[in-house]
């Protein structure tokens, strides 16, 4: 029970009640999206391999000739709901600015498993430094259940894949980074994971000593203030064990915000983490 309240995001909001608070997020989202889309250059449902979900949606920078930055946005949804086509609302501030956003769709459970779900979204990366020779560093953000995803794809062997993709930043919003605890919620009944998969799928279990390209990728994890304990200790724990391994780490604590609305404000100009997104290839 007490794990069931921990793990369940929509409890913790002081903003609004829980089913509010969740279709607040939906309609926010999804209305960011819009907005993105009608003001960018865009390449909608672009598959990257043959599977159903296996799609991509790219904006891209209101100038994109030449090389060009790319920020690849992996969604929440406990995965096992949401998808790319609510994922776009990060995009104005950043196009604007030079940077392409690319926002991942991956076969949410129960369709997909945790095995294919990180093995489609290591499988979009590679398939887009294959097929834009334009980009100029690759930078992850994901939400939640996303921000998992991306660090899973921190610690991929790329000789499998044959490209290795130039991965500069990733910035790591409110994620799970042990999914043990979630054998033993309501997520998991969708998911149906063994011990062993959440196991082989948690990215605190498989964080790779930083190689020296890794030296050079910057992660930034943030929590949210509301976030619950256990999201927020996840955060810290995750962080610190990147930080032993040789990674460049930052943490983020942000004051005033909960599980949803800390992603939600990438869409304005002014929020803290779109200004580190902004800055993110400057830097380099």
């Amino acid at each position: 029970q007490a794990l069931e309240e921990q793990y369940s995001p929509s409890r913790w909001s002081p903003r609004l009640g829980r089913d509010a608070v969740v279709q607040a997020h939906l309609a926010a989202t999804a209305a960011g999206t819009q907005r993105a889309r009608a003001g960018a250059q865009t390449s909608l449902h672009v598959p990257y391999g043959d599977g159903e979900g296996e799609k991509l949606d790219i904006y891209f920078p209101t100038d994109p000739s030449g090389t060009f930055p790319v920020l690849v946005y992996i969604h929440g949804g406990y995965w096992q709901c949401l998808s790319k086509d609510e994922s776009g609302f990060a995009a104005p501030p950043l196009v604007s600015h030079g940077v392409a956003v690319v926002a991942v769709g991956y076969d949410t459970a129960p369709k997909g498993h945790m095995d294919a779900m990180v093995l489609q979204v290591r499988r979009s990366l590679a398939f887009l430094v294959e097929r834009f020779s334009g980009i100029r560093g690759v930078y992850l953000c994901g939400h939640s259940a996303g921000a998992h995803l991306a660090a899973m794809v921190l610690s991929t062997d790329w000789t499998e894949y044959g490209v290795v993709p130039d991965i500069k930043g990733a910035v790591l919003v409110s994620g799970v980074y042990d999914l043990e605890p979630i054998l033993h919620t309501y997520v998991n009944d969708a998911l149906n994971m063994s011990r062993e998969v959440a196991r082989r799928n948690s990215p605190m279990l498989c964080v790779a000593p930083a190689a020296p390209a890794a030296a050079a990728c910057e992660v930034l994890v943030a929590v949210a203030q509301h976030d619950s304990p256990e999201f927020r200790r996840q955060s810290q724990e995750y962080g610190q064990a990147l930080r032993a391994a040789g990674w460049s780490v930052s943490l983020l604590d942000l004051a005033g915000v909960d599980h949803f609305d800390i992603i939600e404000k990438l869409s304005e100009e002014s929020y803290v983490l779109t200004q580190v997104g902004e800055e993110l290839p400057s830097s380099h």
